[in-house]
């Protein structure tokens, strides 16, 4: 059993990754976004940063969604930011089965793909402090680190065999 979080800044890829990747691995799947509380979309609609209050609920719930999983002896995915140190620590809490795959772009590659995206809330304004948020994570932590400039695919097979899954 283990949980995988597909992170990054908005427009990276993680959601189409960690779809991807649960269809492969026959894993469960929840986009992160979906557990946002509607008044933290509204603000990031309205262009509007949230602040570590508005995201501590959100993150609680994704812890939420893990530890369900693990009650119920099955692993999964979610796509989430998880952009600073302190957020990935809520979400884990405190269990090495939770890995997070980092997706990493450069900051021309993702504005040119949210640019390009259709109808999602995240407009390309917030991108600034999405990089501005985010703290890579360290050698300390339970993650893998991957260049998002790949199509998807590739990048769901670097993640099977970087962390050695069955697939």
């Amino acid at each position: 059993m283990a949980f995988i979080i597909v992170m990054g800044v908005s427009g990276c890829g993680k959601s189409t990754v960690a779809a991807m990747l649960s269809g492969r691995l026959g894993w469960d799947f929840t986009e992160g976004d979906a557990l946002h509380p509607p008044a933290n979309v509204e603000k990031m609609r309205r262009g509007i940063p949230l602040s570590d209050d508005d995201r501590e609920p959100w993150l609680r719930d994704i812890a939420a969604t893990i530890e369900g999983w693990r009650q119920a002896g099955q692993s999964g995915i979610i796509a989430c930011s998880a952009l600073r140190r302190r957020y990935r620590e809520i979400i884990a809490a405190g269990h090495d089965d939770v890995l997070f795959v980092y997706l990493r772009g450069s900051f021309t590659l993702i504005e040119s793909r949210l640019a390009a995206r259709q109808g999602h809330y995240m407009p390309v304004s917030l991108l600034d402090s999405q990089f501005a948020t985010l703290e890579e994570p360290t050698a300390e932590e339970n993650a893998i680190t991957i260049d998002t400039g790949a199509p998807a695919p590739e990048l769901v097979n670097e993640v099977v065999a970087r962390l050695h899954l069955a697939a």
